[in-house]
């Protein structure tokens, strides 16, 4: 998800390291939380494959930076892994799905249905399995796992009524 959210940000300006990390906490943070550590590996990948270059820049200041920004393979690249599948994971599904809607901005109106019904399918594969779980009479459940999986049930109801909201505004400002 780094990958998507580095060309995400770089869509409007070139940034430093720094500048994207900056961004990318500002626009993700509720969602994900990625370290600083883990963006100079991912910006060197996305500069290998051809999503981003880099140029030294001397600052007014007399320091050499580094600028990135996104090339027209990184935007290629943008629009598959927004478009790629999800994992099988439920907790690595909510996180990855609440990335990428938040970056659908960038993909046109059917690619933005994909992506929709990708999720919602998703979300209610996850619901079903919950609610199986939870009802399942050989499955002993305490109290506490009960709990937690009413909430998740809950959770993906919250998430597909989101995601309907969205098809409906997506349909409404294609016509």
């Amino acid at each position: 998800m780094i990958d998507l959210m580095i060309l995400y940000v770089l869509l409007k300006h070139d940034l430093t390291m720094y500048a994207i990390h900056k961004r990318i906490q500002e626009k993700f943070l509720a969602y994900t939380s990625p370290s600083f550590g883990a963006l100079k590996p991912a910006l060197v990948r996305l500069e290998k494959m051809g999503c981003i270059t880099s140029a030294k820049i001397m600052s007014d200041g007399g320091k050499l930076s580094v600028y990135y920004s996104i090339t027209k393979d990184g935007l290629k690249e943008l629009k598959n892994l927004l478009l790629k599948p999800f994992s099988s994971n439920p907790l690595q599904f909510l996180s990855d799905a609440r990335v990428k809607l938040s970056c659908c901005g960038f993909l046109d109106r059917d690619d933005c249905s994909d992506l929709f019904l990708d999720v919602k399918s998703n979300a209610l594969l996850h619901k079903v399995n919950a609610e199986k779980i939870l009802t399942d009479e050989y499955t002993p459940l305490d109290f506490y796992q009960r709990v937690v999986l009413d909430n998740a049930i809950c959770e993906y109801k919250n998430f597909i009524s989101m995601v309907e909201g969205l098809e409906k505004d997506n349909a409404r400002n294609s016509k």
